[in-house]
Formats: C-alpha cells, structure tokens, sequence
C-alpha cells in the first residue's frame, strides 16, 4: 500500500492530456531542467508526482511560464529510475490515486518547476454494485463485437477472466487499454465514482463499437485511396 501524504505540497508535471490513470505505468525520458530537478527532488523524499493536465490550448504560447491547469490529477509514484550522465532521466512512474488540485503554490527562487495542494478524488478502493453487469457488459463486447478484433482486446479479456483482478481496477485497465479520446479520458481521471466510471466506459466502447460496425460495412470503393480497416 503506497501512503499519499494530501498534506503537503506535490509536484506537478502537466501534459497536454492525460497521460497516466491509476494502476497504468508509464515511461517518461526527463530532459528539461525543471522536471530534472523535480525527479532529483521525488527520488530524495517520497518518490510521488502528480501528472497534470494543461488547461485549453494557450499552454502552447506558455509553455514555459505558468499556463493555466485542470483541476484533476493523477499522483504517481517513480517505481524504477535511470539517471543518465548528463543529467537527464529515463524514469517509470505508476499511478496510484485520482486528486484534484486545490490550491498551486507561488513560484520561489530556487524551486524550478509547479507545486500544488491536493485533495483526493474518490475512493480507489470501492466497488459499485454495477460493476459486475458492467464485466459481463464488456467481456461480450470484446467477445462478439467489432472491436473485438482490436490488438488489445485479447489482453483485457485475460483480465476480465481472472477472478483475482478486482472489477475497479479492471476498468482502469480496459480505460488505459481501449479508451483513447482525450475528453473521455479526462471525464474518467476527474470522476470519483467508480459506478459513473463504468458507464462512461461502456457508452464510449459501445460508442466505438458502433463506429467500427460502421467503417467495416463500407464498401471498398468508398474508402480514401490507401486506406482500409484490415
């Protein structure tokens, strides 16, 4: 069990959308000083950070200021690290808990990158009682149904048929897996509720079923020059 201590300040490395879900591991190369010296200072107290999310587009005339942020995060912990000779790190980070920023701390001299307070959002630990309606929902849309076919489809039903994998964590697997829209993925960070979670992420499967049913009923000859669904 990692402890999150929501009472002092935490790292913030913002993206340009969601990047990591709790139960996900990601890989980040660190190059920029501040992130450098952000990780430098996780790997010398907790290890946490909280990937961040840059709010609208301005983030892309300030990216090096401050650009404004959305309120949900996703706290991370650095689970593996490689410190390069010239300074740069090459670093696994795995998600533990949904938060939301409450407060960003002012900028001071020798801290180079963002802090903020953080509250938690949820409780990672529950359970709905949808949620097993909601396995059974998506083992039979990855059995019968178009996106069936999806590279990662063969891996999530190995999920879903093992018993020890509970059904909160399931989803956030089939969500870093399957679910790839930025404004679904976002919807999902920021919701508490482990049963709103579950229908959010049927209605998008379903949703992407549908497109896929779709796509592969067009004739060959209406597809752009180079394009097909094989």
């Amino acid at each position: 069990m990692i402890h999150i201590n929501f009472g002092k300040p935490m790292p913030i490395f913002p993206l340009d959308s969601v990047s990591l879900l709790p139960q996900q591991v990601v890989p980040l190369h660190i190059f920029e000083p501040r992130y450098r010296q952000m990780i430098e200072r996780c790997l010398d107290s907790s290890g946490q950070l909280a990937m961040g999310v840059f709010s609208g587009d301005a983030w892309k005339l300030e990216y090096h200021g401050r650009p404004r942020l959305r309120r949900a995060v996703c706290v991370g912990h650095i689970v593996q690290h490689e410190r390069l000779a010239d300074g740069r790190f090459n670093v696994l980070i795995q998600g533990v808990c949904r938060a939301k920023i409450v407060r960003e701390m002012p900028a001071d001299g020798e801290r180079l990158y963002r802090e903020a307070m953080l509250e938690p959002i949820g409780n990672e630990n529950a359970e709905a009682d949808n949620l097993p309606e909601v396995r059974k929902r998506i083992e039979q849309l990855l059995h019968d149904g178009q996106i069936g076919k999806f590279t990662a489809a063969q891996p999530v039903l190995e999920w879903i048929n093992n018993e020890e994998i509970p059904s909160a964590v399931l989803l956030e697997l089939v969500t870093f897996a399957l679910i790839s829209e930025p404004a679904i993925r976002y919807r999902l960070l920021a919701e508490g509720d482990v049963g709103e979670r579950a229908n959010l992420i049927i209605t998008e499967l379903e949703h992407l079923d549908r497109m896929v049913k779709h796509a592969r009923a067009q004739h060959p000859e209406k597809w752009p020059k180079g394009c097909s669904w094989n």
